[in-house]
Formats: C-alpha cells, sequence, structure tokens
C-alpha cells in the first residue's frame, strides 16, 4: 500500500510540511497557483537549499506584505473569496476551524470574537493552503510516526512565557488521533498551525517507522538552527503489510486468587475498565493444595501498568502483581458509524463498528449490542433480529461507500 508518512522527529509547523513535500517534488506551480487564489500578488514563495546538521533540505519562506491580524469570520471569508478547489476548500477551512476550536477553548472567548495572530497572516495562511494542495495531489493516504513536541517554555509576544506543547497545540493533539511525546531538547518543535494540519490528514499513527520500501524522500527545514536537526521527514513509501496494523505497545498483567467473590469480581472488571485497561479477563484455575481460584488477566497500555497494578491490589487484596510486556499488537483499524433501521414503520438508530485493514479493506461489521437491545425492547422483538438488521444497514452502508467487505 502506497502512503505519504511524515516522520516529525524535530516536530513540524506549517513551513517545514510544505517545505518537505515540495522536496518531494510536490507541484511548485499548482501550489503557488492555490496561494494566489485566496492571498493575490501580495505573497511570493520563496524555496532555497540549505543543510541543518549536515542533512540538505528544502526552506521555504513565505514572502507578505500583509501583516495584519484577523478574526476568526474574516480569516474564513477571506479564505471562501478565493479561487480554490473544493476539495483543498473544505480541508483548509477544517484547518482553521481545527485551531480556531483550540483557542476559542484555551483562551475562553467565542470563536466569533476570536483574534488571529500569526496564524491569521497571510503567510501562515500560504502554509496551510500550500500544504493541503500539496498533500491532495499526492492522492495517498497519510500516516505519521512518534511526533517531538519539545519540553520546557516558550515566550508568546502576545500571551507571555508558555509551557510547551503551547495550549493551543496541546488542545489539537488531545483531539487527534497523532502519537506524540516530549522532548528531545527544550523549545517549542510542534507549532498549533503543524498540528493541525497533521491533525487533518494523519489517519494512523505509529510510534517507529512500520515495515516499509521507500520510494521518496524530502525533507523540509524549519526556521532555527538547533542542536538537532531541525527538519521534517516526509516519505513516500510502500507498506509491506498492509492488512493489520502495529499499535502501541501493551502490556499484560496477571495475578492468582482464590478468595474473591463473583460480586467482586464483577466489580473488578468493570472497575479496571474505568481506569483504563483494555481488556480483563478472569480464568478458573486449580491451585495448590487443590483450592479453586482465579487467573486475573488484564491487557493495558505500557504507561496504565502502574495505575491498573494498584486498582488491582486494591480491590482484591492481592499482594503482587506479574507484569509481561508484549512486543507489539497487530490491529485492525475500527472506527464507529451510525446507521437507521425500521421496524414496523418506526425509525430507529444504532451504531456499527466497522473494522479495515491499511488497504481500506473491511474485515468484519459489528453492530453495537446495547443499541440493538434498547431497540429490540422498545418494539418488542428478539433482539437476534435487530441485530441482523443492523448489521446488514453496516454493510451496506459499507458497500455504498465503495469499501472492499472482504471475510478472512
Amino acid at each position: 500500500m502506497k502512503c505519504l508518512l511524515f516522520d516529525p522527529f524535530s516536530g513540524a509547523a506549517g513551513d517545514m510540511i510544505l517545505a518537505s513535500l515540495i522536496d518531494l517534488g510536490a507541484d511548485l506551480e499548482k501550489i503557488n497557483d492555490a496561494v494566489g487564489s485566496v492571498c493575490g500578488d501580495t505573497v511570493r514563495i520563496r524555496v532555497s537549499d540549505l543543510k541543518r546538521q549536515g542533512i540538505a533540505a528544502k526552506r521555504v519562506i513565505i514572502e507578505a506584505k500583509d501583516h495584519g491580524r484577523r478574526n476568526y469570520p474574516e480569516l474564513v471569508s477571506l479564505i471562501e473569496d478565493g479561487d480554490l478547489d473544493s476539495g483543498v476548500l473544505t480541508h483548509v477551512l477544517s484547518i482553521f476551524e481545527r485551531i480556531a476550536d483550540a483557542e476559542s477553548k484555551v483562551h475562553g472567548v467565542a470563536k466569533e470574537d476570536l483574534i488571529f495572530h500569526e496564524v491569521g497572516q497571510l503567510d501562515a495562511i500560504a502554509d496551510v493552503v500550500g500544504s493541503v494542495t500539496a498533500i491532495l495531489d499526492l492522492e495517498l493516504e497519510v500516516f505519521s510516526t512518534n511526533i517531538s513536541v519539545g519540553g520546557g517554555f516558550v515566550e508568546h509576544r502576545d500571551h507571555g512565557i508558555l509551557p510547551v506543547p503551547a495550549p493551543a497545540t496541546f488542545e489539537i493533539l488531545k483531539s487527534s488521533r497523532l502519537r506524540w511525546s516530549g522532548g528531545p531538547i527544550e523549545g517549542e518543535l510542534l507549532t498549533p498551525t503543524g498540528a493541525a494540519i497533521l491533525s487533518e490528514f494523519v489517519s494512523r499513527s505509529f510510534e517507529y517507522f512500520p515495515s516499509t520500501r521507500i520510494e521518496r524522500i524530502g525533507y523540509g527545514a524549519g526556521s532555527k538552527d538547533l542542536a538537532i536537526a531541525n527538519v521534517l521527514r516526509a516519505v513516500v513509501c510502500d507498506l509491506e503489510d498492509g492488512r493489520l496494523i502495529y499499535d502501541d505497545a501493551v502490556e499484560v498483567l496477571e495475578t492468582n486468587v482464590d478468595d474473591v467473590t463473583g460480586e467482586i469480581l464483577g466489580d473488578l472488571i468493570d472497575s479496571l475498565l474505568e481506569n483504563g485497561a483494555l481488556d480483563v479477563s478472569i480464568i478458573p484455575v486449580v491451585m495448590k493444595k487443590g483450592r479453586p481460584g482465579q487467573i486475573i488477566q488484564v491487557i493495558a497500555d505500557a504507561d496504565k501498568t502502574e495505575i491498573i497494578a494498584r486498582a488491582m491490589m486494591k480491590l482484591t487484596g492481592t499482594l503482587g502483581i506479574r507484569v509481561m510486556p508484549v512486543r507489539h499488537r497487530l490491529i485492525l483499524d475500527r472506527h464507529v458509524r451510525t446507521v437507521e433501521i425500521d421496524i414496523d414503520g418506526r425509525k430507529f438508530e444504532a451504531n456499527v463498528k466497522i473494522a479495515e485493514d491499511l488497504r481500506g479493506e473491511v474485515i468484519n461489521v459489528s453492530p453495537e449490542f446495547e443499541d440493538c437491545r434498547r431497540i429490540a425492547g422498545e418494539v418488542g422483538v428478539p433482539v437476534k433480529e435487530v441485530l441482523r438488521e443492523v448489521e446488514s444497514e453496516g454493510k451496506r452502508l459499507v458497500k455504498n461507500n465503495r469499501k472492499v467487505f472482504k471475510i478472512v
């Protein structure tokens, strides 16, 4: 499966994303046309070659005469009045809406009253319009490795000293599917614009490079010369395994008990799931001296291990937890869609979970049981009939969206 894979080991900003795509071979004339349709002839994109820590990269500088501030409605109006392709327009507006939502929440200001400072200037608009144009021109699904966001504090000319990630960047990351971590140096490596562009397009995020064959590599330089190579690496590559994806590392926690009642075990399952466990199993066993007991087995993200272990000890009285690291999980990508069914002339909505691989092949469509049970109770029919109807509608939805459905 051919894809565009960003490798933000030194973070990302709008100009770095655009520069990395130009270094990959993006059509600069098409980018200039798109930017010009919004910003007019007051903006010029200048591309140069330089090195960061010995790595040859492209550097993009947006030369703009207008550096005025705009509120959010003015920004939207400027973009909508341009002559952008409908696909580019949709993504550009969505990116700025992500930024606006984050800034609005951080500053406690309604979006309509929000004043964009740097982000509302023409050079930032050009970064976003240019990046979107280049990404869509590639017609590839977009992935990313772990993003390094930096650390410490950064001085903002309008808001003073802010922590890294900056609050707006933090909000964008919270609502995204991006994988990120602090470091490796102090300073702001990931900007709100960079976070918003990646959040808009990245459909899957890897901790490290997946198994792949590289076709082309591009490097986009940041504005500062740092202690590390301040470049964003973008790769066009073929994923060798298109059926499953590597997810984040998990660990398995286990303990044996022989003095815990069924009621406590039932409560334990609910409590551990609320504390972030991915799955909980209770396995009956025969212990020493022929006593009946249970193995409590929990799957959890590596960063939840201590929290889960403490909860297991507190709720069961066990004195020790075995922790077994797992190399990785192989999982399908999953998302939830809502379908509508008709039973005896009454309309009902239910959720279905759609699981697909990296090639977009749908492997399974699974109705949400609680929704089906609720509907069955309201109309007085067996739940299995509702499950069958919801699953059928889910498969029809997949087919209408031209997804490939394949059972393996």
